[in-house]
């Protein structure tokens, strides 16, 4: 590949390293990890003065206290939070590192590459279930828990790509995912939308995932296959295969592939989904309620 190698001065060096190794070292110990992301998040905003007078009891505005208190993760909430069957325990931690992802990319360093790609891939290495080594995560991408993805080697992911693992979801090792994809673990009931349901997601060594593309849950997308720009994947990719459109259908054969690729009817992908589906049990003291607050029933329930 065409590219060039670029490094920073030896002090800015020296000053992210030093900064990368001490917040890895907070991360990696018995500390309380809402302490770490804030403490962090304080001097990244540079806001340390101004928390440190508050703190000694000067007089803050409402607005500044809200700000103030917000770079702690306990006093702040995600959409995931109010998911009825997320696991409570790992939870907990995995929403402290994701505020501190994301509140990092809300800072002027975020924008500096070399700084951000080794800062997440840090953080990577805490927050997923498996993160492999030489990851370049790149600004905006957005999780749901982070603990139920598991991240091969060499992995590049681009800006504002959102990996849904409500249920599970698998990158092997030196994938590809461009700006704007969408990766979903989880559906919803076509009648009833607060139904929901979590299945396994799938893409495997050296797929390319393109600009703006949707991988719907329970998909797999096979090894050195490429789905193209804007796609809609809605079944199994297989290996070697390039699919575009809506939904998503094979249109070739990588060349020098061929002799090796799973044939396809009229390009059609087949649908593996329900072998993937994960079960899962709400909590026994759960309040359930309906947010919506719909009475909407199908005159003809039996056909459910």
């Amino acid at each position: 590949m065409t590219k060039r190698h670029v490094s920073l001065p030896d002090a800015a060096e020296a000053s992210v390293q030093a900064f990368i190794d001490e917040v890895d070292a907070r991360l990696a110990s018995d500390e309380d990890t809402c302490d770490v992301v804030r403490d962090t998040l304080i001097d990244l905003h540079g806001d340390r003065e101004r928390w440190e007078a508050w703190q000694s009891g000067a007089d803050v505005s409402k607005a500044e206290r809200v700000r103030l208190q917000g770079y702690n993760p306990c006093n702040a909430t995600l959409e995931s939070e109010y998911y009825a069957e997320k696991n409570e325990e790992r939870f907990q931690r995995s929403k402290h590192l994701q505020w501190l992802w994301r509140q990092f990319d809300a800072t002027p360093m975020a924008d500096n590459v070399e700084f951000a790609l080794r800062f997440r891939r840090m953080l990577g290495g805490h927050l997923f279930a498996e993160c492999g080594d030489g990851c370049r995560f790149f600004k905006g991408i957005s999780v749901t828990y982070g603990h139920n993805i598991e991240i091969g080697d060499n992995v590049v992911i681009h800006d504002d790509v959102h990996l849904d693992d409500r249920g599970k979801l698998t990158v092997g090792d030196r994938v590809s995912i461009s700006d704007g994809v969408h990766v979903y673990s989880h559906d919803h009931d076509l009648v009833d939308q607060t139904e929901v349901r979590n299945f396994h997601t799938m893409i495997d060594d050296d797929a390319r995932v393109t600009y703006d593309a949707m991988v719907r849950a329970g998909c797999r997308v096979g090894e050195n296959s490429v789905v193209g720009a804007r796609a809609v994947v809605q079944g199994d990719v297989p290996d070697h295969h390039v699919v575009v459109g809506t939904p998503a259908r094979s249109i070739r054969v990588k060349p020098g592939w061929e002799d090796i690729a799973e044939e396809l009817e009229d390009g059609r992908l087949p649908d593996r989904g329900d072998e993937r589906e994960i079960e899962y049990a709400h909590p026994d003291d759960l309040d359930r309620f309906d947010e919506f607050k719909r009475e909407r029933r199908p005159p003809n329930p039996d056909r459910l």
